[in-house]
């Protein structure tokens, strides 16, 4: 159980989250209460929630968690008594560990017990918080007492970091949405980069890379607070100096979180390996302490208020106590290593001499056994005249080495007093038996050594211990700055641009920031425009024309602004969503169509259940497991329901008939992605040249799913066959809607309106522009209505 240094990044996939959840009974039934904690990070994490039936809260929690085990009450989970909770944890979360315990250790007065006894004196505001949330404190008993129980370890008194997270604070972002718009895993291959995460994630610490993933599952909802981030961004770019010099000293750090965890944690019983590792932790801790001057001293030159408060943070006297703490016992010298013979030397020597007089005299024997040893090899490499070295690893101790060719052996074979021999390529690997009695001495030296330093270190650690917060708030700076860092260096390999927070959802010539990395150059970008009063999108085109692609990028434009980073787009500004739905079509599900239907049917419900007018919905095809009237019927009632609700929806259909719904709804807007037609140089055959443009209107685009046909190996009297059908069919159906010169009227006063709305809430400019402005206005609604005489009302 080490810390691992920032090379190991890829390892903050590693699930080590342990979860307790507990949910009211009776008339509280869907009160839940939850308490997780990181066995790499001591945070106690507390959450209670009223939630629906659907429990997506839950669920969309659990998800961002990535539990490695649920603990649960037994009452929850008897056989033929589950709730329904149980069984949805259980559905959705297949591999992971479920353990039940008596409901007894679910005890709120013992969960706040455990917390006064544990928590940092500086999060002790918590208690204000939590007192009366009984269900996040009995989930908090039932967690600690069993991870203490299963770690064969207490935790420190008053170690530990706890806080209170409510759901108001962050965006939700129910799992599926995060799975269809690949936020964290690539859908096609799990070990594949191209995913938000993966395009973002430039950081170099675990902690960094662990808080950029939680952010983009939870962005931020307070325009302040991004601002803020946003600032830093901003500072980062302009200033060079300021970048590279943090980057230097970030990039050194190792995961400070996952050392905090360890050197809380006080073990039950005393054994080698736990011995050997709080001596390992000591002098990561050390390591990290030292790099707290060089950190100040690169954010010393900045000027905005987030980094200058990190600045004065790290002004704390604690960092130095420590340090001087440590430098009483440790040497000056001793600091982390790569390589494991280098790391043993760093913990042997690690504690000064003359402090402990047996020690000293166990190092001396140790430094001669490992002479004999350098000797004992030098003496039988002369013995057989072979080219024989010393190596170690950790697991076989010192061993011989030798790089030779075996034609140069005597008979080909070694001689017969080396024994455990290994080849790989020409190197062969060997010991002997006096070489193995060696290392058993060693190893003894070691243990004695080892036993020593540790009683030496554990008492330096207890009065460590009431200092040891500061690190909290270390590790909470490190892994912003690391985050902060990644998004500037994100928006050096690509132009960015800040984002602004408005009522308006307004993007010029944004383009799809995974698609960019992967085709490795500029996809075609195309503007987005959503009002209060044109809040209801709807886009049509042919088959591969770029709708999923133009949909999922708003989302991801949306998600990125939310977090701190710039937005990939020439300017935009955005309207702060609370929640982000997508449902998009599930063309290549393997399942039956019926089943494909009903999992549509549960997204759309779900997205209608929850959305609000702080929402940005994103419809990719809906209606199209069923009939086509059926689907259509659905679609248009779906529709109308999200069209009164003021969130913003962008929905994209093969329906055509959809588009008409703007004659009745003048906060519909129809565009569609525009194809050319091409002859192809025989002449005979026509192609598609797909422009991915988005333009007014909707499309004009004729039987382009027979088109598609086309260009697939359907024979041809097939294709015919399916022409004469449609035209037939379409002779029928043909009977559009016409405005009435009343509705177009209605609509031009309503645009009018909505305009005049925006330009008094938003407009920033002076009075003649706004004159010129207001002018263009009324021109366009006289254009736009059909009866002249009438426009006399609105001057």
């Amino acid at each position: 159980f080490t810390v691992t240094s920032s090379s190991a990044v890829s390892a903050h996939t590693v699930a080590s989250v342990i979860v307790a959840v507990v949910e009211g009974r009776g008339l509280a039934r869907g009160e839940v209460g939850m308490a997780s904690i990181d066995l790499k990070n001591p945070e106690v994490i507390l959450s209670q929630f009223a939630d629906n039936t659907t429990y997506a809260k839950v669920v969309t929690k659990l998800k961002i968690l990535t539990p490695l085990e649920i603990i649960m009450s037994n009452t929850a989970c008897d056989a033929g008594n589950t709730t329904k909770l149980f069984s949805l944890i259980r559905e959705h979360f297949k591999n992971v560990t479920f353990t039940t315990v008596q409901r007894k250790y679910f005890n709120e007065t013992k969960g706040l017990e455990y917390i006064e006894q544990l928590c940092a004196s500086e999060f002790s505001t918590i208690f204000m918080e939590v007192q009366s949330k009984y269900y996040c404190l009995a989930a908090a008993a039932a967690l600690l007492k069993y991870v203490e129980f299963i770690q064969n370890s207490v935790y420190a008194p008053k170690s530990l970091k706890v806080r209170f997270q409510g759901s108001e604070k962050t965006a939700m972002i129910d799992s599926s949405s995060a799975q269809n718009l690949e936020l964290v895993i690539n859908n096609r291959d799990s070990r594949n980069g191209h995913t938000l995460f993966g395009i973002l994630n430039y950081t170099k610490t675990p902690g960094g890379s662990r808080r950029l993933r939680s952010n983009i599952l939870e962005p931020l909802v307070d325009a302040e607070t991004i601002n803020t981030r946003l600032d830093c961004v901003q500072e980062l770019l302009q200033d060079e100096e300021l970048f590279f010099g943090l980057q230097a000293v970030i990039s050194k750090f190792l995961d400070t979180e996952q050392l905090l965890s360890v050197l809380v944690q006080i073990p039950k019983q005393d054994t080698v390996k736990t011995a050997e590792s709080k001596i390992t932790n000591l002098i990561y801790l050390k390591h990290t302490l030292e790099l707290v001057e060089p950190l100040k001293a690169a954010l010393r030159s900045c000027n905005t208020p987030l980094l200058k408060a990190y600045c004065n943070s790290l002004e704390d006297t604690r960092f130095q106590i420590i340090l001087e703490k440590i430098t009483t016992v440790i040497n000056d010298d001793t600091r982390y290593t790569k390589g494991c013979l280098s790391m043993r030397t760093q913990k042997c020597y690690a504690v000064k001499p003359n402090i402990n007089e047996f020690l000293d005299i166990a190092r001396r024997t140790y430094t001669e056994i490992v002479d004999d040893i350098a000797g004992m090899i030098t003496q039988l490499a002369e013995k057989y005249n072979l080219p024989l070295k010393t190596s170690f690893s950790s697991t076989r101790g010192f061993f011989i080495q030798m790089n030779v060719d075996c034609s140069t052996l005597p008979n080909g074979q070694l001689p017969s007093e080396f024994t455990k021999i290994t080849k790989m390529k020409n190197t062969y690997s060997f010991t002997s038996a006096d070489l193995i009695k060696m290392n058993e001495r060693c190893q003894e030296s070691l243990r004695e050594i080892y036993h020593m330093t540790y009683l030496i270190v554990c008492k330096l650690l207890s009065e460590i211990y009431e200092h040891i917060h500061c690190l909290y708030k270390l590790s909470d700076i490190v892994s912003m700055l690391d985050m902060l860092l990644s998004f500037a260096h994100a928006c050096t390999l690509s132009d960015y641009v800040r984002p602004e927070f408005t009522d308006t959802l307004a993007i010029k010539q944004g383009w799809h920031p995974i698609l960019e990395k992967i085709a490795m150059e500029k996809p075609v970008s195309n503007n987005t425009y959503l009002t209060e009063g044109n809040n209801f999108v709807i886009i049509t085109g042919p088959n591969m024309s770029g709708k999923s692609t133009y949909l999922k990028q708003i989302a991801l434009c949306q998600i990125m602004a939310q977090i701190g980073s710039y937005v990939p787009a020439e300017y935009c500004s955005f309207r702060i969503a609370k929640q982000i739905f997508t449902r998009v079509g599930m063309d290549d599900d393997i399942e039956t169509n019926a089943s494909t239907f009903m999992k549509e049917m549960k997204e759309i419900t779900y997205i209608i259940q929850n959305a609000n007018e702080k929402s940005l919905i994103i419809i990719d095809e809906l209606g199209r497991g069923t009939s086509a009237e059926e689907g259509i019927g659905i679609c248009y009632a779906a529709c109308e329901y999200l069209l009164n609700l003021k969130a913003f929806t962008l929905f994209a259909t093969h329906f055509l008939e959809l588009c008409h719904i703007d004659a009745l709804y003048p906060n519909v807007e129809n565009y569609h992605f525009e194809v050319q037609h091409m002859r192809s140089s025989a002449g005979n055959k026509e192609k598609i040249a797909y422009t991915y443009t988005l333009s007014k209107g909707y499309t004009e685009e004729k039987n382009y799913g027979l088109k598609a046909a086309e260009v697939s190996s359907l024979p041809l009297s097939v294709i015919l066959d399916a022409k004469e059908i449609t035209n037939h069919i379409a002779k029928q159906i043909l009977h559009r809607q016409q405005s009435t010169p009343e509705m177009m009227k209605q609509r031009a006063v309503y645009h009018l309106a909505m305009r005049l709305v925006q330009t008094a809430r938003n407009s920033r400019l002076d009075p003649d522009s706004l004159r010129i402005y207001l002018k263009g206005l009324k021109k366009k609604y006289e254009a736009s209505c059909p009866v002249p005489r009438q426009n006399d009302e609105q001057q």
